[in-house]
């Protein structure tokens, strides 16, 4: 692959990374509710499911998951609930009269966080078919194809990553510096950030009918 058509891939993945999405405003909540180390967790969980995605793109299955309708709606419209559930229940539990307020929670486990990210992205499997759409337009016909596929893999990954850190890492800094009665509002604001998620989803799901 030239590497001049790489630069123009990154170009194009920065591009479409500008506007925040629900796995991003996800990582905003976890990084501010659990702390940008632990929401890692949640990072890696939406980055395997884009390597899935990217994965079933690449062996044409794009053309078999476009196709089936009410599959695609299921599983996006259960990925809606679950996270308009935990926006819900975040809010729900932050009150002000919370005995507990001052005393650390126990730890939420890492495979849940995890779940959260890898079920949010992929509740939206159009992406296969939106990298089974995205990768041609940089692969040459006249070289070899996996080795193209699995840079452009690698490349979508690592900068998806770094967009996620950064998201979570300055989420995680400002929720550090809320004390007391002030957490109860990072809770309530990681809570709208994931029931936002949710209505991103939603709206995916409905432009597409």
């Amino acid at each position: 692959m030239p590497f001049e058509t790489w630069i123009l891939y990154v170009g194009t993945v920065l591009a479409l990374m500008s506007t925040p999405g629900p796995s991003q405003l996800l990582m905003l909540s976890n990084s501010g509710a659990h702390g940008f180390r632990r929401a890692l967790a949640t990072a890696a969980g939406d980055l395997s499911a884009n390597a899935l995605q990217m994965l079933a793109a690449g062996l044409g299955l794009a053309a078999l998951i476009a196709a089936s309708g009410a599959a695609l709606g299921l599983i996006k419209w259960a990925g809606v609930a679950y996270l308009l559930w935990l926006g819900i229940r975040m809010i729900r539990r932050a009150r002000a009269d919370d005995p507990g307020l001052g005393v650390a929670r126990p730890a939420v486990p890492l495979r849940h966080l995890w779940m959260q990210g890898f079920f949010t992205s992929a509740a939206n499997p159009k992406a296969v078919v939106f990298f089974a759409a995205l990768f041609p337009q940089f692969i040459s016909a006249e070289s070899a194809f996996w080795p193209q596929f699995l840079i452009l893999s690698a490349t979508y990954i690592a900068m998806d990553g770094l967009f996620l850190s950064a998201y979570g890492f300055s989420a995680s800094w400002i929720a550090a510096r809320f004390k007391g009665a002030a957490r109860v509002w990072i809770e309530r604001i990681g809570g709208g950030f994931m029931i936002g998620a949710a209505v991103l989803l939603g709206l995916k799901s409905i432009a597409q009918r």
